[in-house]
C-alpha cells in the first residue's frame, strides 16, 4: 500500500513509522501540510498534490496518516484540517480523523465531552475574559492556566497567588486569549500515560517530573518507567479515546494524594519515544498494523478489497 504521512517535520516519530512500513511491505512518505495544493473549479474533477512532489497525489494514496499539524495563521489551520476532511469525504482514510484530531486539539472540547461521558476530569473553568480567569484562579486557590491549544508542557503555568495570578492573566487578555483555568491535582509529580491503537491497550509509562518541576512530560526532563496498569485505569483510558473517536491515542491519567483518579488529556497525536524505550513495545507497528486493517476494512465494506491486495 501507499501512505502519506502529513507532519510539521520528519523526526524519530516519522522514520519510526517508515520502517514500520517497509519492514511490512508498504510504501509511505512524508509530506509537510504547507505543501498542500487543493484544486477544484469546472475544469478539475478535484485533486490535492503536493509542491514537494508532482507526481504525489494524495488523494490516490491508500491512507494518509496525520501527524503534528505545525502552528500557524487560524487560515492556515483551518484550511490544513479542512483538506483532511476532503481527503477523507473522498473514501481514502485517514488517521487520527480529522473530527479526531479537532475535538483533542482544544482542551475545551476535550474535556467537555469527557464529563459529559461520565469519565472524572479536574475542576476547569473556560472563559475569554480576565476578571472570570482570576475569579477561578482565586476560587481554586493553586490553579493552572493553561493555553487551549498546546502540547509537551508549553506554556503551563501554575498559580497560588492572586498577585500572580493578574500579572499571568492581564498580558494573555491583551493577546485575546481563551483562558483555560484547571485546578491542580497534587498528584505527587507523578501520572501516567496510556497509549491505545485500535480499541486496546498497547503499554503504559509512569512518568515523574524533575525535582523542583510539576509537570511530568518526558519533553521536560521527566523521567519514564513501564508500569502494569490497573484494570479500572485501563477501561477509563480506553473510554477517554472512544469518547474523542481516536484510532491511536496518548491518554494522561492522574492520581490525587487522596485517591481520586483523573483524565487530564487526550492526546489525538501523540508521540511514543519514552513509552517506546521504557517498554520495548513497536508501537510504530502496533500503529501500522492498525492503520493497514483500517484500510481493508475499508475497501471490503466498499467492495474494492482486490484493489488492495493488487496495490498491497
Amino acid at each position: 500500500m501507499n501512505i502519506v504521512i502529513l507532519s510539521s517535520h520528519t523526526g524519530w516519530q516519522t522514520d519510526e513509522l517508515l520502517r514500520a512500513m517497509g519492514e511490512r511491505g508498504h510504501v509511505g512518505c512524508v509530506l509537510p501540510y504547507e505543501g498542500l495544493v487543493a484544486r477544484v473549479g469546472r475544469h478539475s474533477t478535484g485533486a490535492l498534490s503536493h509542491l514537494s512532489s508532482a507526481r504525489t497525489s494524495i488523494l490516490d494514496a491508500d491512507a494518509v496518516l496525520a501527524r503534528i499539524i505545525p502552528t500557524g495563521s487560524l487560515e492556515q489551520i483551518i484550511y490544513r484540517v479542512d483538506a483532511l476532511h476532503w481527503v477523507e469525504d473522498r473514501g481514502v482514510p485517514v488517521m487520527n480523523s480529522p473530527r479526531t484530531i479537532e475535538r483533542c486539539v482544544d482542551k475545551f472540547y476535550t474535556t467537555a465531552l469527557l464529563q459529559e461521558a461520565g469519565i472524572p476530569v479536574p475542576e476547569t473553568v473556560v472563559c475569554e475574559g480576565a476578571a472570570a480567569a482570576l475569579d477561578a484562579c482565586r476560587a481554586m486557590g493553586d490553579a493552572i492556566v493553561k493555553p487551549i491549544f498546546g502540547s509537551l508542557g508549553r506554556g503551563m503555568i501554575r498559580v497560588t497567588d492572586p498577585e500572580v495570578a493578574l500579572r499571568v492573566v492581564e498580558p494573555l487578555e491583551q493577546v485575546s486569549s481563551v483562558f483555560y483555568v484547571q485546578r491542580t491535582i497534587d498528584h505527587g509529580g507523578r501520572d501516567v500515560r496510556v497509549f491505545i491503537v485500535g480499541g486496546r491497550v498497547v503499554g503504559a509509562i509512569e512518568r515523574i517530573a524533575p525535582a523542583g518541576e510539576w509537570r511530568t512530560n518526558v519533553a521536560r526532563g521527566g523521567a519514564v518507567k513501564a508500569i502494569d496498569l490497573l484494570p479500572a485505569w485501563a477501561e477509563m483510558a480506553l473510554s477517554a479515546a472512544a469518547v474523542v473517536g481516536a484510532d491511536y491515542a496518548g491518554v494522561d491519567v492522574l492520581q490525587s494524594r487522596d485517591g481520586e483518579v483523573f483524565v487530564l488529556e487526550v492526546n489525538g497525536i501523540p508521540g511514543w519515544k519514552g513509552l517506546q524505550q521504557a517498554t520495548g513495545i513497536d508501537v510504530a507497528g502496533t500503529i501500522v498494523e492498525h492503520l493497514i486493517e483500517r484500510v481493508r476494512n475499508t475497501r471490503q465494506a466498499s467492495g474494492l478489497s482486490g484493489v488492495t491486495e493488487q496495490r498491497a
